[in-house]
C-alpha cells in the first residue's frame, strides 16, 4: 500500500484531481474519526475533515515524503480541531469511543449496570472537557490512533518530552478527577443516617 500511496501523492503534486481523491478515501475514516472524537459533533467533524483535507490538498507540496503521510494528515487536522475548539469553546467528545476497558459493556442485559455505565461514560465525558486542546489531542492521539510518543510529537509540532509531560498530566488530571467524583457521588448516594463505614 505504501508503493500505491506514494504513486497517488506523486500524481496529485502533478495535479491528478483523482489521485488525490484516493488519498481522501484511503484516510477519510482516521480524520474523520480524529475529528469527531476531538470536537464529539458529527457535523463539526464533517466540517472539519473536509477542511482538514483541503489544507492538504493546497499544502501538499509541503509534505516531506520522509514522513508519513498519515501522522502528516492527522496533524493537519489535529490542529484544525485544536483552533476550532479554541474559538468556540467546544468542550463535548464521544465517549462511545472511549477503550473499552473505561466503559463497561453496553451489550449487557442488565438494566443497573447499563445504567451505572450511562453515568460513568457522562462523567469521563466531563472530565474530557476539562483537558486542555491540545493535551486531549495528544491523549486522543495515544489511546485512540496508538500513535507514538514521537508520532504524536511530530503531529502536534511538540517535543517527545513535551508529549510525555503533557501525557503524564493529562492521564494524571484525569485519575485524579475521576476518583474526586466517585467519591463525591458515593458520599451523596450515602443515606443521611448512614455512618461513612457503610
Amino acid at each position: 500500500m505504501e508503493e500505491q500511496e506514494a504513486l497517488w501523492i506523486t500524481k496529485a503534486l502533478e495535479g491528478d484531481d483523482a489521485a488525490f481523491g484516493q488519498l481522501v478515501e484511503q484516510y477519510q475514516r482516521p480524520v474523520f474519526s480524529l475529528c469527531y472524537r476531538m470536537l464529539g459533533n458529527s457535523k463539526a467533524a464533517e466540517d472539519a475533515a473536509q477542511e482538514s483535507f483541503l489544507r492538504a490538498c493546497r499544502n501538499l507540496k509541503c509534505y516531506d515524503p520522509n514522513r508519513s503521510f498519515a501522522t502528516w494528515l492527522l496533524s493537519i487536522a489535529s490542529h484544525y480541531c485544536i483552533d476550532q475548539m479554541r474559538k468556540r469553546r467546544l468542550d463535548t467528545i464521544s465517549t462511545d469511543a472511549l477503550p473499552p476497558e473505561i466503559i463497561a459493556d453496553h451489550n449487557a442485559p442488565n438494566p443497573e449496570r447499563e445504567f451505572r455505565s450511562r453515568e460513568k461514560e457522562a462523567m469521563i465525558q466531563n472530565l474530557l472537557r476539562e483537558l486542555k486542546p491540545t493535551d486531549r489531542a495528544a491523549i486522543i492521539l495515544r489511546y485512540w490512533h496508538q500513535y507514538s510518543e514521537v508520532e504524536i510529537a511530530e503531529a502536534l509540532d511538540l517535543s517527545v518530552s513535551a508529549v510525555k509531560s503533557r501525557l503524564f498530566r493529562a492521564r494524571q488530571t484525569l485519575a485524579k478527577d475521576y476518583l474526586a467524583t466517585e467519591q463525591t457521588s458515593a458520599v451523596s448516594e450515602r443515606r443521611p443516617d448512614e455512618s461513612p463505614a457503610l
